[in-house]
């Protein structure tokens, strides 16, 4: 099984600069030891069980709220049976057909 996250955890009320706020949550989706991928929106992560997965988003958040008044999450989310390695797969995919042009 392959539970497949992109979140993203905005801090409020801490002003315009929110580079070091977001970059505690990343330091706990890295810390995870899980596949993920940071982009300048989201971070994906990927996992075997939905806890698992859900469990990082969690702490992530709880890491900016920990020094933020208050936190926004985005999250969109793929459980899949039969599927590992998804987090690069559907990149790759989307690349061969892109190389067809």
């Amino acid at each position: 099984m392959s539970v497949l996250v992109a979140f993203s955890v905005s801090p409020v009320g801490t002003g315009e600069d929110v580079g070091a706020l977001v970059a505690e949550a990343v330091r706990v989706v890295r810390a995870s030891g899980l596949p993920h991928r940071t982009d300048a929106m989201f971070t994906s992560v990927e996992g075997e069980t939905w806890d698992e997965v859900m469990a990082v988003v969690k702490a992530a958040t709880e890491a900016v709220k920990a020094k933020s008044p208050r936190v926004g999450v985005v999250l969109k989310l793929d459980w899949r049976d039969g599927v590992s390695g998804a987090l690069d797969a559907k990149v790759a995919s989307v690349e061969r057909h892109l190389a067809k042009d």
